[in-house]
């Protein structure tokens, strides 16, 4: 290959696996590293960064784990009301004596099993003339303790490629259980514009509606219009809602957008993401389009009849789903 074709290197980064993805016609490069979440912690576009991290090295990360990067929500996204869920018409309890579960504010269990997991194995990593892309696979059902959180035996894979200009994120959730797998299934992305300050940033949503929720962050079931002009000047404003009725083009994308002076990036929702998370607090340069299938405290939600949109999978059967990431402007 020439040194403009795309590359998927193996490397060594502070004693820790890293997958190297790069596009170096566009100047794109996206490091993964497996044993901390399968986290695509670092991601620039000409050496300025796309991804949000508050550490300068890997060694800092792994010291003292935090959300950055593109951080992994699963078996359930965002929040649960609560130490139980609902699945198939049963309640299932969270053991919270296993040390695995994030109490959250209030009680409220947040992101899931697997957002630092060490778990992940990496089953491909190449490149071709057209794309640089890297597999990692996880098998949900070998761990009993997680096996305890969520009792639906099945695997994860996911799948990075930079192409095109962009980084697509694929997930492929395979349900190897007897029963319907419910999927509350969502990422947390960290962007930031380095061109202008976050008082100028100018945001675009993607959204119809937007949920009302509890003081403890849990939809109630109400919603309401969405008032924001589009773009919105994000200034001072502090966002951490949950958007439904997403707004898609016409090849069943909806795009979420930040911008500065020139920096541009782009977040694309497919099909099945059909919830935004976006959070934006106050003095933090930094803004999360979290694509997600269902909304939060989806489980119990869809247990209580309000909400009729969770998805599941059967049982053999596979979820799949992508969501893009596209810099431009660097």
């Amino acid at each position: 290959m020439n040194q403009s074709s795309p590359e998927a290197r193996r490397e060594t980064v502070d004693g820790f696996e890293v997958v190297r993805l790069a596009d170096p016609a566009r100047g794109l490069e996206v490091r993964v590293v497996p044993a901390l979440g399968n986290n695509s912690y670092q991601m620039t576009a000409r050496g300025k960064s796309v991804f949000w991290s508050p550490y300068a090295s890997l060694k800092e990360f792994s010291a003292r784990p935090a959300h950055l990067g593109n951080p992994f929500l699963w078996p359930w996204a965002n929040r649960i009301d609560g130490t139980s869920y609902w699945a198939n018409g049963k309640k299932y309890h969270l053991n919270v004596d296993l040390g695995n579960v994030r109490p959250g504010p209030n009680n409220t269990p947040i992101h899931g099993l697997l957002t630092f997991t060490n778990r992940w194995k990496v089953v491909k990593a190449e490149a071709s003339r057209d794309a640089a892309v890297t597999t990692s696979r996880i098998e949900f059902y070998r761990y009993p303790d997680w096996m305890a959180q969520f009792p639906f035996a099945h695997t994860v894979e996911m799948t990075y490629a930079l192409r095109d200009g962009f980084l697509e994120i694929a997930t492929r959730i395979e349900n190897l259980s007897t029963e319907p797998m419910p999927v509350c299934l969502g990422y947390h992305p960290y962007f930031q514009i380095t061109d202008a300050p976050r008082s100028s940033w100018k945001v675009r949503l993607a959204a119809k509606e937007r949920m009302l929720l509890s003081p403890r962050l849990i939809p109630t079931g109400e919603r309401e219009p969405v008032s924001l002009s589009e773009p919105f000047v994000l200034g001072e404003r502090v966002l951490d809602d949950v958007y439904v009725s997403l707004a898609r083009d016409p090849d069943g994308f909806a795009r979420f957008q930040v911008s500065g002076e020139n920096q541009k990036i782009t977040v694309e929702y497919g099909p099945k993401y059909s919830t935004a998370v976006v959070y934006a607090p106050k003095g933090r340069d930094f803004i999360c389009f979290e694509p997600m299938s269902g909304i939060t405290n989806a489980f119990n939600s869809a247990q209580a009849g309000w909400y009729k949109d969770l998805q599941t999978v059967a049982p053999g059967g596979v979820w799949e789903e992508v969501f893009r990431v596209r810099p431009e402007g660097y």
